[in-house]
């Protein structure tokens, strides 16, 4: 371990230069152009480290980019994005700069850091001999801020094959690691009645607004947020004008869990939902679309690997939990352990002073040198 430290310390500058190229190279998810510059830029280097790189194309958003290291038949993914929630412009009202100590700009906490920080590690790895027995494989998405429709099943397919996925998306306050994220779903429920005048023949009609209003105060029943259970009604819109009696009402709900069985029992109970007014109608649309990353034994194993090789080069390294979901849920959901945050130390994930803590890098990246190392000679 002391001698990747030596190394991160001695590839400083080329860690801070190849975060600042990514940062300076603006992706937002909805931009595929934009993205795709971004990803020639980082196909580029990953090839100049020894990666063998295979472009994705999407019909939906930028080409997501796979980079394969090593040799043997047991494989690591090493697992991120790097589109971004900032538009093309960005950069001139959040400019890229170091200063007090931090480096700032649009992307770099949320996760352009965490990408330069994996292939650091990679690169001291593969220049101490490892990888000689077990592939890594590197797949960087292009849609994680917009849902990962296109992306989902690439993640799954390359986790089905891993025994350990470490995703570097950002670290929890402190550079803790998420052994554990809530499950993120959104449902839509639309109400509808029959429209009337309001005053002239109210009795004809049959309100949506207020079937809409019953099933939100009904959603109570199914909160728990002691165990990590919430159902909220973030967005609701109905009606046409004062004076008629609205046919139809709209709501959309976030709903988070902390396990699988929690998430499953809220979404039947979510398109179980009946209509409470004589001549109303109901529809409930929606569900889990990140399932909850649980706590599992093989979680925990993982972790204590990373915590006992952090340990070695004096660094405590704490575990937690999230409240939002990442690609990271999908290897979890199907049994492969994995390890969120592996990312940067900052603060900022989609505000303005977005930054991570220079000092901080090197030492996170002699970590996770080690966790590769150690899992590549298992």
């Amino acid at each position: 371990m002391p001698s990747f430290l030596d190394y991160c310390l001695a590839n400083h500058d080329w860690l801070l230069e190849f975060i600042e190229e990514l940062v300076a190279i603006e992706s937002p998810s909805d931009d595929p152009a934009a993205v795709n510059r971004c990803g020639r830029e980082l196909a580029s280097r990953l090839e100049a480290i020894g990666g063998a790189i295979t472009p994705i194309p999407s019909t939906t958003a930028g080409d997501h980019l796979r980079a394969s290291f090593g040799t043997g038949d047991r494989q690591v993914l090493l697992l991120g994005h790097f589109d971004t929630v900032w538009p093309v412009g960005q950069l001139a009202r959040m400019p890229l700069k170091r200063d007090g100590g931090r480096l700032y700009g649009p992307g770099v906490f949320d996760m352009k850091a965490g990408i330069g920080l994996a292939t650091l590690a990679m690169r001291a790895v593969l220049d101490a001999g490892g990888f000689e027995t077990c592939r890594a494989v590197m797949l960087w998405t292009t849609d994680e801020e917009i849902g990962s429709r296109t992306s989902r099943a690439l993640i799954e397919t390359e986790a089905a094959k891993s025994d350990a996925v470490l995703v570097f998306e950002p670290s929890l306050p402190g550079g803790g690691l998420k052994t554990s994220r809530k499950g993120v779903g959104q449902f839509e429920i639309v109400a509808r009645g029959v429209s009337a005048h309001a005053g002239l023949d109210p009795g004809k009609g049959v309100s949506a607004v207020r079937e809409l209003a019953r099933q939100i105060i009904a959603l109570d029943e199914l909160q728990d947020p002691a165990n990590g259970v919430t159902v909220t009604a973030a967005v609701i819109s109905g009606g046409t004008r004062a004076n008629v009696v609205p046919d139809e009402a709209r709501a959309t709900i976030d709903a988070r869990a902390n396990t699988i069985a929690d998430a499953k029992r809220v979404e039947r109970a979510l398109k179980a939902l009946q209509a409470k007014i004589p001549g109303a109608g109901l529809e409930v649309t929606g569900g889990f679309d990140r399932p909850p990353l649980e706590r599992s034994p093989a979680v925990v194993k993982l972790f204590e690997l990373a915590r006992s090789t952090a340990a070695e080069i004096g660094v405590k390294l704490e575990e937690g939990s999230a409240g939002g979901g990442s690609d990271g849920s999908f290897t979890a959901a199907i049994g492969i352990p994995t390890l969120d945050g592996f990312g940067a130390i900052g603060d900022g994930a989609h505000a303005l002073h977005e930054h991570v803590e220079i000092d901080a890098l090197i030492p996170r990246a002699a970590v996770i040198c080690g966790v590769l190392d150690r899992i590549s000679r298992a």
